[in-house]
């Protein structure tokens, strides 16, 4: 038996993401649409449909014609949903900025994505944006015609301005959203998305959580990342979920305090925003009993820590989703009835209409059940390429539609996958392959460890060591030596770190994923292994 999956058959909604926003506004007009705790703003979903129909109009207002591109650049607020919504009813092409680019990365985006009109708040306690925007302009060419300021009198003007909105000609196949990748291995690429990827990659999610109209969604995860924008938005979008902001950025306390006082139903979160929620002082203070479901994804989610979020979150339904920007994104989930086990221990099943296999990275052949190798994915969900880049595009899907993930991961026999870890992470001691999740899941048994990140550092005789980073659970102490005697006869003596770091806190982007090659980067420095990391090999 070969590691290849299909998911349950569906019929692959030929719809905009326009068209299935009336069709929910009109189904669900009287419920909750939008509700953004920190501007006290609460909308329907025929009122916020209203409202995009507005923004829509003010873009056309601005002369942007559909196919032409519109950036935002924004920590989570109603004018960013809204925009997204406006974007999809009238055509145009919104392209997602992280809110936490500075003036280089920001630069970068503006040359290349041709984005005419940028949508950004002055400033917030993080940055000056009216200040980073004009570092970025400096002795650079773009298409950027016009700034409008959130919250200002650019943006009501804009309203102000619109003729009465008629909606253009929108095909399902055309592009609705382009969103970066991270950059870690080299430029960030525009990753083009269509109406289709999107609206039946939401459409999939929200069918497997079983959500309906009565659903109240509280989403702590940035929008402009596609966690908020497609698992978040869209779910909402096609189901009739409400959808609850708690505050700009994640904030543990305001995101306990919505779930209590909005009584959501599904939470979402990063793991390390579940920890954060976990280990706050007040956490007892909160009832959750109102949550059903929810969505743990953006990075490995520690088993002891899903087991957490079950047993003291009331949230007996969570899911986890695995997937990429590049395949709308989720391709693999697990369902609210499956059990504990398999939801704390794999990544779920391929979704409707999605293919999955598993391939040997050298050679390209789909490998046995049971055996490890490169997750693959096939579909309606696989992007339309990387902006202006054919080359990139075709090194991530092959000319059978197959994109590649990098993910390492084991198809059971049961159609459920296992990652495994990045092909780009696995460290080689002395000839050994080592994973760092392996251990990374070993070291969450540890009484006194809240959380832990392994990495490998260049090492002169066995190429490299295994790195652990551990944050201990407050009040507690711990050295490296009681931390490697717990390792000891219990994982393999290849695996156990060779240096353990305790630290408060890790590097992390603004999705809240933990930046590995930063610690890595760091250890470097600091250690003097400059000279090692650069060593030539074969």
């Amino acid at each position: 038996m070969i590691s290849h999956a299909c998911g349950p058959e569906a019929a692959v909604w030929d719809k905009t993401i326009g068209q299935v926003i009336r069709e929910t506004a009109a189904r669900s007009s009287h419920c909750d649409a939008l509700i953004v705790r920190h501007q006290n703003i609460r909308y329907s979903w025929s009122a916020l449909l209203h409202q995009a129909e507005r923004v829509a109009a003010g873009l056309f207002a601005l002369d942007v014609q559909p196919g032409d591109r519109v950036g935002i650049w924004s920590t989570n607020c109603a004018e960013w949903v809204l925009l997204q919504y406006a974007c999809a009813l009238s055509g145009i092409v919104l392209v997602n900025v992280n809110p936490a680019y500075r003036s280089h990365e920001l630069q970068f985006v503006l040359r290349k994505s041709n984005i005419r009109v940028l949508f950004l708040h002055e400033r917030d306690q993080r940055a000056n944006y009216r200040q980073i925007l004009a570092e970025s302009l400096k002795d650079i060419n773009c298409n950027l015609e016009r700034t409008i300021y959130l919250g200002t009198r650019d943006w009501d003007a804009m309203l102000e301005s619109a003729q009465p909105f008629v909606s253009p000609v929108i095909l399902p196949g055309d592009v609705a959203n382009i969103q970066y990748t991270s950059g870690t291995t080299g430029s960030p690429k525009g990753v083009l998305l269509t109406h289709r990827n999107l609206i039946n990659n939401g459409r999939f999610i929200g069918e497997r959580l079983r959500a309906t109209d009565r659903d109240r969604i509280c989403i702590p995860v940035p929008l402009y990342h596609c966690f908020g924008c497609v698992i978040g938005t869209l779910v909402a979008a096609s189901s009739g979920a409400a959808i609850i902001l708690p505050a700009p950025t994640f904030d543990a306390c305001k995101t306990l305090e919505a779930v209590h006082e909005e009584r959501a139903t599904a939470l979402y979160g990063v793991p390390t925003m579940f920890i954060a929620e976990l280990a706050h002082p007040d956490f007892a203070r909160f009832d959750l009993t109102s949550l059903r479901t929810g969505v743990m994804a953006g990075a490995p989610c520690p088993i002891e820590v899903m087991r957490r979020v079950i047993d003291e979150m009331h949230c007996g339904q969570i899911t986890i989703c695995y997937g990429q920007t590049e395949s709308s994104p989720v391709s693999t989930m697990s369902g609210v009835d499956d059990d504990i086990d398999l939801r704390c221990t794999t990544i779920g099943r391929a979704m409707p209409a999605t293919e999955i296999k598993i391939i040997d990275p050298a050679t390209g052949e789909t490998l046995p059940v049971g055996e490890q190798g490169e997750l693959c994915t096939r579909g309606y969900l696989v992007m339309k390429g990387y902006d202006g880049d054919e080359a990139a595009t075709h090194k991530a899907v092959d000319h059978d539609g197959w994109l590649r993930s990098g993910d390492l991961a084991v198809m059971r026999p049961d159609g459920c996958f296992r990652m495994a870890g990045r092909l780009k992470d696995m460290i080689i001691r002395g000839g050994e392959n080592i994973y760092p999740r392996e251990i990374e899941e070993f070291l969450y048994t540890h009484p006194k460890v809240a959380e832990a990140q392994v990495v490998g550092l260049p090492d002169q005789r066995l190429g490299e060591i295994v790195l652990a980073w551990i944050r201990l659970k407050p009040g507690e102490m711990s050295t490296p030596d009681e931390i490697q005697a717990f390792c000891k006869g219990r994982i393999a003596y290849f695996k156990i770190p060779g240096i353990i770091r305790f630290v408060d806190s890790f590097p992390m982007t603004v999705t809240g994923k933990v930046q590995k090659f930063r610690i890595r980067e760091i250890e470097i420095q600091e250690r003097g292994l400059d000279d090692i990391a650069h060593t030539p090999t074969a």
